[in-house]
């Protein structure tokens, strides 16, 4: 029985400590709360002042079921200039008010790398990692690992207690805790993973601003947790300059973006703006064949949207003359022409624009001052906006907009020709060549592969504003266009991108990462993630049946977790109602639960739901996907988990679109504790091999 007291002990102090560090927050929040922005000088800075306070108050929210802390670390003697003798490692700083004393120290700080870091081989100057293992915010086990190849307990009293030295070890020789956290049950939004990040992920989480990471991630592998990860340890390293130029989280759909919401606000990061590339270009209001999609998001097509625009500029028929009292002043159409030819194609259109009207100006303030006259820069900026200045200006260098250009060049079949010569051949024009036009550019229902052309007409007109840092996931599935609109976007930052070749979708998914990084502008390095931690290995294992026919160039995914029992393959005679039976049977085991059908499937099966007594929502654009049991169009499965998952008749799936094994190969890769696959038709034969 001494061993059980032992342990006792420890989990009391421990349990102790936690209690002390909640109190110390929440005495950091209410002091954050007292604080008032009444000393500001002016109205601006009062309200900028309280958004800053607000952000404060936000940050130091304490939830309750999450653990404030996950982890500790302990160092041999005394703490040094530099590191503390016991360091507790959580979601974000917290601080005794009156000592100063840290309690709690956030997992982003460079001190607490070696939580992640550190191993027998470097243990960084530890000499023991603890995890505590936690149920609805209360701490209830902890485990020690040695960092020096000695004994974790060394300078314990209770060192020779052999059940204290290794209680919760798994048998596979990981710890049990961190698979207990990866392996708990979810319902809702992600979660973050802070406690059960690997030194594989830490080292991409923790690369510099100026790095832009592109991962290669298998499914499981956590690169989402990752990558909203890498935001948040950016925004702490270095969050005067990001709160400046903005940190964009860029996701597939909103669905998407939903589940993935509740992280970075865990994390204390409650600022961080979340979008879809709809969300940035504009909505479609337009469909279109999908080879017709993936021709206009062809990166050829920068080149002849910019010879289209600047083809907008147009020799001048005669010269300028202006007239300012009974002074005339004359520029010949060759100068005038002269000063266009300097201009053209070196600026963006609408800055050259400008510059054009102030050259002409100038010119003519150069006759003024030989003879004899002084004007200065107002008479200029007068002359530059006189109607005979402005008349040139606009039969020389006429004002556009991106809609106009777009709807000349996909509607006129010469000026098309005139812009792809030597780009596109004569079937390529016709493939993105509209056949019948629209009156005018104000009635075009823009495709999601037009709104990507209007972006790239709309920079190359205007400058577009760059962000800090900019996040992507699922980039796979953007086309060279979308992500040209992208890269505009970070310009003069750095970029997280995220994805997996073998989930692309659409029909203009990368074939190449090194590809998607020059779309993108950005000079960075590929790291492949394969070992995944979520996705069961027998699970896992199925899909891969899949993987040499949709990304054959891939190294096969591996799982941690072996997934005995997880997958159940059916077939039965009708898929619809045998669904609604395998979701009442997962709904009987602890987790949320994912019925995955084709898209023209979902309203059968959420009506088989209903007449069952099962409620379930149907996961789209407008719901939460807060609820247990959810019925996920195969289109939008992509990014999202489930600890059940429910897969009804695979071959309609595979049979919906173009690359449909894709598809296929994403909703078997969905579930984090087990897989049901339901079918009356045949299996692919891809998959069945």
């Amino acid at each position: 029985m001494p061993a059980v007291a032992d342990e006792s002990e420890i989990l009391a102090a421990e349990r102790a400590h936690l209690a002390e560090s909640r109190a110390a927050l929440r005495r950091m929040r209410e002091h954050a709360e007292s604080l008032s922005a009444d000393t500001a000088a002016d109205l601006v800075s009062r309200q900028f002042l309280e958004s800053l306070l607000q952000q404060r108050v936000e940050a130091l929210a304490d939830r309750p079921g999450t653990p404030l802390f996950f982890g500790r670390m302990d160092r041999d003697g005394e703490s040094g200039p530099d590191l503390p003798a016991v360091m507790y490692v959580g979601r974000r700083h917290v601080h005794d008010g009156d000592e100063g004393r840290p309690l709690v120290l956030d997992w982003r700080a460079p001190v607490s790398r070696a939580f992640y870091q550190a191993g027998p081989a470097d243990p960084m100057g530890w000499r023991l990692r603890r995890r505590f293992g936690f149920q609805a915010g209360e701490l209830t086990a902890f485990e020690d690992e040695p960092l020096d190849g000695g004994d974790p307990h060394k300078n314990d009293p209770h060192k020779n207690d052999p059940h204290k030295s290794d209680p919760h070890k798994s048998d596979r020789g990981t710890s049990r805790i961190l698979t207990e956290e990866i392996e708990r049950p979810r319902t809702g939004p992600m979660r973050d993973i802070v406690a059960t990040i690997q030194p594989e992920q830490d080292a991409i989480v923790r690369a510099a601003l100026g790095a832009t990471v592109c991962v290669q991630g298998a499914p499981g592998t956590g690169k989402t947790a990752v990558g909203l990860h890498r935001a948040a340890y950016l925004l702490f390293t270095h969050r005067e300059r990001l709160s400046r130029s903005g940190v964009l989280i860029v996701g597939p759909n909103r669905a998407f973006l939903a589940y993935i919401s509740a992280v970075l606000p865990a994390l204390g990061e409650v600022r961080v703006e979340q979008a879809t590339i709809d969300d940035l270009l504009g909505a479609p209001l337009g469909e279109e064949p999908a080879p017709v999609s993936a021709a206009k998001g062809d990166a050829r097509l920068a080149d002849v949207l910019r010879r289209a625009l600047w083809q907008h500029v147009r020799k001048p028929e005669e010269g300028l003359v202006v007239t300012r009292g009974s002074a005339r002043y004359r520029l010949a159409d060759h100068e005038v022409r002269e000063i266009a030819a300097g201009l053209r194609g070196t600026t963006r259109y609408g800055a050259g624009r400008a510059a054009f009207a102030q050259r002409l100006a100038h010119r003519i303030l150069v006759q003024m001052e030989q003879r004899g006259e002084a004007p200065d820069d107002r008479v200029q900026d007068q002359v530059a906006r006189s109607r005979p200045v402005r008349q040139v200006l606009d039969a020389v260098w006429p004002k556009v907009t991106a809609e106009q250009v777009l709807h000349r060049l996909l509607s006129d079949a010469e000026f098309l020709r005139r812009a792809a010569k030597g780009v596109l051949d004569e079937d390529e024009q016709a493939a993105i060549r509209w056949a019948k036009a629209p009156r005018s550019h104000r009635s075009v229902r823009w495709t999601a592969a037009d709104r990507a052309l209007l972006d790239e007409l709309n920079g190359l007109i205007e400058r577009t504003a760059s962000l800090g840092h900019l996040v992507v996931d699922e980039a796979q599935d953007l086309s060279a266009m979308q992500l040209r609109a992208l890269g505009r976007r970070c310009g003069t930052g750095s970029a997280t991108v995220l994805g997996d070749l073998a989930q692309g979708t659409t029909a203009w998914s990368a074939r190449s990462w090194t590809e998607v990084l020059a779309h993108l502008g950005q000079d960075g390095e590929v790291t492949e993630l394969s070992l995944g931690f979520r996705v069961p290995g027998t699970v896992l294992d199925y899909a891969a049946r899949l993987l040499p026919h949709v990304a054959p160039g891939l190294e096969r995914p591996r799982s941690l977790r072996p997934g005995a029992g997880a997958l159940d393959v059916r077939r039965v005679p009708d898929v619809v109602s045998a669904a609604a039976g395998a979701a009442r049977e997962a709904l009987a085991r602890p987790g949320s639960v994912g019925l995955i059908v084709p898209d023209a499937d979902t309203g059968a099966h959420a009506a088989a739901l209903a007449a069952a007594g099962l409620a379930a929502e149907v996961l789209g654009p407008e719901s939460d996907g807060t609820a247990r049991l959810l019925v996920v169009p195969a289109a939008l499965a992509k990014g999202l988990e489930y600890d059940h998952v429910i897969v009804a008749e695979p071959a309609a799936i595979a049979a919906a679109e173009a690359r449909g094994l894709a598809r296929l190969y994403v909703v078997l890769t969905r579930a984090v504790t087990s897989l049901t696959v339901l079918h009356r038709d045949d299996l692919p034969v891809e998959l069945a091999s």
